[in-house]
């Protein structure tokens, strides 16, 4: 091993909005360092996961890597999060390994909701 993986840094336009989006979601308190850069470290041995202010804006690319959150019922959370600013993208997909839903926090960052 060369390594560890610390934190997965996410690039964003507002690191405090979406610091409270993602502690909503993966539980934790959102800590802002400054106007820059905000993070929470979620429960149960969870990666922590930061974000960075960039002054580029996010574009119209698909993302590279994306988070999958593991859940009890897709439906049930992901009501939850368009009330808090996410929004759906397709519905709900199933194949032999299970379902998921692709959904995008308020900065259109994709992630996928697995069950």
């Amino acid at each position: 091993m060369l390594g560890r993986i610390e934190e997965l840094v996410i690039d964003c336009a507002e690191p405090a909005v979406l610091v409270r989006f993602w502690a909503a979601v993966l539980g934790g308190s959102p800590v802002d360092r400054g106007p820059d850069w905000s993070y929470v470290d979620p429960p149960d041995g969870q990666p922590r996961i930061a974000f960075q202010r960039v002054p580029e804006p996010r574009g119209d690319r698909k993302n590279r890597l994306h988070l999958d959150i593991g859940v009890a019922d897709i439906d049930r959370v992901r009501e939850q999060l368009l009330a808090a600013g996410a929004r759906a993208v397709g519905g709900v997909r199933t194949d032999e390994q299970g379902a998921f839903q692709v959904m995008s926090d308020p900065e259109g960052n994709e992630f996928c909701l697995v069950r």
